[in-house]
């Protein structure tokens, strides 16, 4: 297949990792959880099982995490590309509600409506609740899209759909620990 002149063009043009969640000083903390993907290592390319589709599914990969700090109430989950051509990165998930004492969530778990007890979805980029995998411009380049798991200090009242901003108010200042899983996805 030909290469995507729009992609080409843009090939240098990416948000960058620093606006990321990980990056707000008000959601820093130790790095003392650990976060892992049977369908990928860290810095690995995502399989295709789990890229986006406009029509259709969008299964997201099973993750599985190390025990959260004591004290944690509740854990969330913010899926993030940031090498998008934009001047923020574009959210491909959000979960509140997460059980700190699971150690991980199945393959499809953030579907809408998610099967894990008490999770809660929020609209990401493309305004649909869950899991919405990677689907970067052709002949852009490798994106990454960043798996970042917070233990939080206290539980959340969010209800299902809402936004980034919510959700980011909510988790300011009450992170105890947190995880990252990067992945890559890139369409020649």
């Amino acid at each position: 297949m030909p290469a995507n002149p729009l992609g080409v063009a843009l090939r240098h043009r990416r948000a960058g990792h620093h606006t990321l969640v990980w990056a707000r000083p008000n959601l820093q903390a130790p790095d003392n959880l650990t976060l892992t993907s049977p369908a990928f290592a860290h810095g690995a390319p995502i399989p295709d099982r789990h890229r986006g589709r406009v029509f259709g599914a969008n299964v997201s990969p099973a993750l599985a995490w190390t025990p959260p700090p004591v004290g944690t109430a509740e854990l969330a989950l913010i899926v993030q590309d940031p090498d998008v051509p934009l001047g923020k990165p574009a959210t491909h998930g959000l979960a509140l509600g997460i059980d700190p004492a699971l150690t991980g969530i199945a393959e499809n778990a953030l579907a809408n409506p998610s099967p894990v007890p008490g999770l809660r979805l929020g609209k990401g980029t493309l305004g649909r609740r869950g899991y919405c995998g990677p689907m970067p411009i052709r002949s852009h380049g490798p994106h990454a899209y960043v798996f970042q798991l917070f233990a939080l200090s206290r539980a959340t009242e969010l209800q299902d759909g809402f936004s980034l901003s919510q959700m980011l108010a909510a988790l300011g200042g009450h992170v105890l620990g947190r995880a990252r899983l990067d992945g890559t996805y890139e369409i020649s």
